[in-house]
């Protein structure tokens, strides 16, 4: 019997010149080329799938501090899957097996249920679809409640980016948003927005320029949008002149960005190696949005309806 590798079994997308491959566990981007350049960083079918990357975030995106949360005047609990941080981390799904139940060249459909369980006791069949096409890689999810009360939600993706051969430092980035989630040194839990001018070396990049040293792991809003009301960030390599954006709609209020800074510092792996960018639904710790003074994006899906949300992939 065929021994299915470690990171699930694997689909296949190609579009012209492009190459996309989506492991099956978490409905994970494993890897997406365009003639041979990686536009995200990839990693090995027959290997754990190092952290989140590249992996579909549900029914939460990011955190729930101490991974507790109040609902509709419920409180529960969740396990702790951020340990050295004591909080919930990304969601229930990231190591689920997902099934494909559509499938051609240039596309996926896979799908998982999250069943009823102590922390989360809602009943959500999530669907995703990858499509490959000469404008980049698609990705939506749609999130059906099927339980008998209303279910809190949130998705988002969580892409390496890469800009080029060169160094994260020297890769311009563009990322419009006026307003900065300013979260706790040691556990990264949220505090309170501000303006990305108060600390403008760090997170104006709403002109486009080198990422430098600087180090991010934080949730933007305020983003600026063209006239179909799509946000766009993007990173180009200066010496190589390619690059790579990620595009989504109002469906997205909030992006994660992360320099991948790595707690061992220069080789330790996986240092710097990509730009994590990630649209979200909603906020760090939206499950908690009670607590906090500006709108968090928590969606409450009613019984029997569907929340969607999409983002492309697109390269420069």
């Amino acid at each position: 019997m065929a021994r299915t590798p470690l990171s699930g079994t694997q689909y296949t997308l190609r579009a012209g010149d492009d190459e996309a491959v989506i492991a099956s566990i978490g409905a994970s981007l494993r890897l997406y080329r365009r003639g041979g350049r990686d536009l995200v960083v990839p990693f090995d079918a027959d290997e754990v799938r190092p952290g989140y990357r590249g992996a579909t975030l549900a029914p939460w995106p990011n955190r729930i501090v101490d991974g507790a949360y109040t609902v509709e005047e419920t409180a529960y609990q969740t396990a702790l899957t951020e340990p050295e941080r004591h909080h919930a981390l990304h969601g229930l799904v990231a190591w689920l097996d997902f099934e494909a139940i559509d499938r051609g060249p240039d596309h996926v459909t896979l799908a998982a249920v999250i069943q009823p369980q102590l922390g989360y006791p809602w009943r959500v069949r999530l669907e995703t679809t990858y499509t490959l096409a000469a404008d980049g890689l698609t990705q939506r999810v749609a999130a059906t409640n099927e339980s008998d009360r209303r279910a809190p939600f949130g998705t988002g993706p969580h892409p390496y980016l890469v800009a080029g051969s060169h160094p994260l430092d020297e890769w311009i980035l563009h990322l419009p948003a006026d307003e900065v989630l300013e979260v706790t040194a040691d556990r990264l839990s949220p505090v309170a927005l501000a303006g990305v001018d108060t600390d403008a070396e760090r997170f104006d990049f709403r002109t486009p320029r080198a990422i430098g040293v600087a180090e991010i792991d934080h949730a933007f809003t305020a983003l600026r949008r063209d006239e179909s009301g799509a946000a766009t960030v993007s990173v180009t390599d200066p010496a190589d002149g390619t690059g790579v954006a990620i595009t989504w709609d109002q469906g997205c209020p909030w992006v994660q960005v992360h320099t991948a800074d790595q707690p061992g510092g220069p080789g330790a792996p996986g240092h710097r190696a990509g730009l994590a960018v990630e649209p979200m639904t909603c906020a760090p710790d939206a499950f908690n949005a009670d607590a906090y003074a500006y709108d968090a994006g928590l969606l409450l899906i009613e019984p029997g309806a569907t929340a969607a949300a999409s983002w492309r992939i697109s390269p420069l």
